[in-house]
């Protein structure tokens, strides 16, 4: 029987985040058929979708001098600069090919704004403007979230430290999640979830 309290979270499974895509996590398909073996035990399957206007304000091409991966400050604080990646209509920013989309429930789009980048699915990177996701998981009656997607130490743990900080029982399924590891943000990102008492499930 699916657990209706628990919910399937599926972060950014988009071309431009897996192989040959603009922002390509390593190994970042491998993780498709994996969530679409898990999405049957669930009541409640959540989709989010990284989805930039053109000229993003996170993106390195809109800094004079700036490389992709380097840093700039915004008003919100610091924030790390992207190639042009998940434009809204392109092709990177379609989910995964081979991702069974028709379980989910919600489709969360985030980044739309221009003027501030957007990694949890629950809050834009000001960490006060919502997604809406809270109040759809509350109203579903859902109270445990297990977190899958791309990329582990970015949009996947800021979206799962937010769920812990919002009263949800958090798991990370490793298995169906891939990581950048930039100057090793994934070791920092596993080690700032489990002190949040995340599960991280391998």
């Amino acid at each position: 029987m699916k657990a209706s309290s628990s919910a399937l979270i599926v972060v950014d499974v988009q071309n431009d985040f897996c192989p040959g895509g603009a922002l390509a996590v390593p190994g970042g398909d491998e993780v498709v058929p994996v969530i679409n073996a898990m999405m049957p035990e669930f009541q409640t399957v959540v989709l989010t979708q990284d989805w930039h206007p053109s000229g993003h304000s996170s993106f390195a091409s809109q800094h004079d001098g700036k490389a992709p991966l380097e840093t700039t400050e915004m008003s919100y604080g610091t924030q790390v600069l992207w190639p042009d990646h998940c434009v809204q209509g392109s092709r990177g920013a379609e989910f995964h090919a081979a991702l069974n989309t028709d379980p989910a429930q919600l489709i969360i789009r985030k980044g739309f704004r221009a003027g501030i980048d957007s990694y949890s699915a629950f809050f834009e990177n000001d960490q006060k403007t919502p997604t809406g996701l809270l109040g759809y998981l509350q109203t579903r009656g859902v109270t445990s979230l297990v977190m899958t997607g791309l990329a582990t130490d970015f949009c996947v743990n800021y979206s799962a430290q937010d769920a812990a900080r919002l009263g949800f029982e958090v798991t990370v399924d490793l298995q169906a999640c891939r990581g950048i590891d930039l100057g090793g943000s994934l070791n920092e990102a596993l080690r700032d979830m489990k002190a949040m008492g995340i599960t991280i499930s391998a």
